[in-house]
């Protein structure tokens, strides 16, 4: 973008011809338009996984505007097999090198039972088991598998954190390039920490050395 100066006059000076502004603008913007058809990556070539959570300021916390990332929410901020899709299609094609799971604490996740939650899904849908899971793929469905996996409850957000970080890095459809890391958000702090760091137990518990 051209910078400008104040003249004595108190009058805006454009440096350089008015039409390189203006061309530079239109060009701007039609990179913006077109940056996938362009190939052009997002800003800081990175894709983002947190959980849907309205209280988890994701770019805020990151330090992202927009353009700088591509972002996936779910329940729990899970690697679910969709999750790899994305991963998947952005790292392989749209020269994303950078992966970061954002956790937090008191997630909807963990504030049930597994037993309670496919009790609900289940008096919900009947049988559960024959439910569609994909509306575009209706063949697709729980089967035998264990209605709790699939919803991926959380006993720890700690170590859930770090198990989604692992996921994403044995993953065969990711580049082994492709850095990934996770950090937990303290929705009682409104700070980022990574796993199992709890600076709380450090200041607020006597540790005997």
């Amino acid at each position: 973008m051209a910078h400008h100066t104040h003249g004595d006059d108190g009058h805006e000076d454009h440096e350089g011809p008015v039409h390189e502004r203006v061309d530079a603008d239109v060009d701007a913007l039609d990179d913006w338009a077109r940056r996938r058809r362009k190939g052009i990556p997002t800003d800081e070539n990175l894709l983002v996984v947190a959980c849907m959570d309205e209280r988890i300021p994701v770019e805020d916390v990151l330090g992202l505007d927009l353009g700088d990332a591509q972002i996936y929410r779910n329940a729990g901020g899970k690697v679910t097999d969709d999750v790899i899709r994305s991963a998947a299609l952005t790292t392989n094609f749209f020269d994303t090198d950078e992966i970061i799971v954002v956790n937090h604490t008191d997630c909807g996740m963990m504030s049930a039972s597994d037993e309670a939650v496919t009790e609900g899904l289940e008096a919900q849908a009947g049988d559960i088991d024959d439910a569609d899971l994909d509306p575009s793929l209706p063949e697709l469905n729980v089967g035998d598998a264990s209605v709790a996996d699939w919803v991926k409850m959380t006993d720890d957000i700690d170590e859930a954190c770090a198990a989604q970080v692992e996921y994403l890095r044995d993953s065969d459809l990711i580049p082994d390039d492709v850095t990934v890391s996770g950090y937990v958000y303290e929705v009682e702090s409104g700070h980022l920490r990574r796993p199992g760091e709890r600076i709380a137990e450090q200041v607020n518990q006597r540790v005997e050395e």
